[in-house]
């Protein structure tokens, strides 16, 4: 009787991990099918922006045949999967751009995004500008690998649900010279729980353990020093000094498991996300339901890695997994704002709890909007910031320093660049005369005004749209 209680359990158990599987598989099809939809839209939508442009007389830098598609990382080549990591090792190794007086514990150019992490965090989080922070934040990362460490590729993305059973398996993470460092070692442990942050309602959210919890002694960060934070305190590691900004060298720990990233990151996850009917929608699919335990795909891949400092929500960049896990954050969104209906959602930021300046609209804020100023910090010293609106359309364009007198003009592939009279700027073969920068003994500034300067002068930025 109990061996036939056991047969019919375990034929049970076969039966439902049997329809899983089926179920993820249907699922992963559909979703291929959206992402064909999605890349058939931009490619449309860029030949008739070429077509547009070119019927105007002028020359299109942003084409079909110059548009880039990231790649998932397990589908890169170990060669290509080497360069990468070689790319990151190589951002490590650079020193800092952030000053000493602004974050002592900032050891390396890999720091320098970290400490924008920590300072930014507050309002980049549950906030109108979420999304377009950390795209922009992304971007500057493989700016860097790529202009400062010679890396040929672009930032890979982690395919959450393609690994969701056992991430710590998965090319990420297995170990192997070309992944990016295996888990943490086992270590009998509870799961993490969520504190919010000060001021901020809600109560503990408690999560699943994954199946490691140590320090990570396996692939190429095995060796890697954790210097900042972290901000919050975890389970086993104290809030690091001057607020995570200070020098607290420690080993690199993980937690990944599939428990994290079945439930928070599976193939149903993404498929709502793309189907979504709003932004309002899509950020609560995707951030998820405030102050309970549905923390949606991205808090459930960054508690996914966990560990230290994978953990903690300010320094989570200074694990290499940060980065392919917002590749994946920026990708969906990428795929839902094409796959809509008309140009819309590249320009809508909704008008839900998560659409203000301000976490959660706590305290209450103004929505943010459009022309709203998406800061980098004390890293980004080549870039010109504007208290006004950059670029809404056109195309693409690198912005090139040419020195004049003791400061320089701002010049780009579209030719010269200039601040009109509504304190915008504006790059076009249109304008024959230049805005020029003068160095006026803190930094470079346009005449009297505060609206526009730069700590150096920049060469080679390149902003997505002008």
């Amino acid at each position: 009787m109990k061996a036939a209680t056991l047969l019919g359990a375990a034929f049970a158990a076969a039966t439902v991990h049997a329809g899983v599987r089926c179920r993820d598989l249907t699922q992963s099809r559909e979703l291929a099918d959206l992402i064909d939809q999605a890349k058939s839209r931009v490619i449309q939508e860029l030949t008739d922006k070429e077509n547009e442009l070119r019927d105007r007389g002028e020359t299109p830098s942003c084409t079909v045949k110059n548009l880039v598609f990231r790649r998932e990382y397990g589908s890169l080549s170990k060669e290509d999967r080497l360069a990468y990591v070689n790319a990151v090792k190589c951002l490590q190794s650079k020193p800092p751009r952030t000053p000493e007086s602004v974050a002592p514990g900032a050891k390396s150019r890999f720091d320098d995004f970290v400490v924008t992490h920590i300072q930014q965090t507050l309002n980049i989080h549950y906030s109108g500008v979420f999304q377009p922070w950390h795209r922009w934040f992304v971007h500057q990362y493989e700016k860097a690998l790529r202009d400062e460490c010679g890396y040929t590729g672009y930032q890979p993305y982690w395919d959450w649900p393609k690994y969701a059973r056992a991430p710590q398996n998965s090319p990420l993470f297995n170990g192997d010279p070309t992944s990016l460092g295996g888990n943490g070692e086992y270590i009998p442990h509870d799961g993490p729980v969520i504190v919010p942050p000060p001021g901020v309602g809600g109560g503990n959210i408690s999560l699943p353990a994954g199946v490691g919890g140590g320090l990570v002694k396996t692939g190429p960060f095995a060796d890697m020093v954790v210097n900042l934070g972290p901000v919050g305190g975890l389970a086993d590691t104290a809030p690091g000094p001057l607020g995570g900004l200070g020098h607290n060298p420690r080993g690199l720990k993980r937690d990944l498991g599939g428990a994290m990233n079945m439930r928070y990151a599976n193939y149903t996850t993404v498929l709502q996300l793309l189907t979504r009917p709003d932004v309002d929608q899509f950020r609560i699919v995707s951030e998820g339901v405030p102050y309970t335990v549905e923390i949606g795909p991205h808090g459930g891949i960054h508690y996914t890695i966990g560990g230290d400092p994978g953990g903690d929500l300010f320094t989570s960049p200074g694990d290499p997994a940060f980065w392919v896990h917002h590749g994946q954050m920026d990708r969906v969104w990428t795929m839902w704002q094409a796959l809509g209906p008309g140009p819309a959602r590249y320009t809508d930021l909704g008008s839900g709890s998560y659409a203000h300046r301000t976490w959660g609209n706590e305290p209450p804020s103004d929505l943010a909007e459009l022309g709203d100023v998406i800061d980098m910090g004390t890293y980004t010293l080549s870039a010109i910031r504007s208290a006004g609106t950059w670029y809404t359309t056109g195309t693409c364009a690198t912005f090139t320093a040419t020195p004049s007198g003791s400061g320089f003009a701002f010049t780009s592939n579209k030719s010269k660049c200039a601040i009109s009279s509504s304190n915008a700027l504006t790059c076009s073969f249109s304008i024959t005369t230049a805005t020029v920068f003068t160095y006026g003994g803190t930094n470079f500034k346009y005449g009297a005004s505060s609206s526009f300067y730069a700590t150096s002068a920049p060469t080679g930025s390149t902003q997505p749209t002008v």
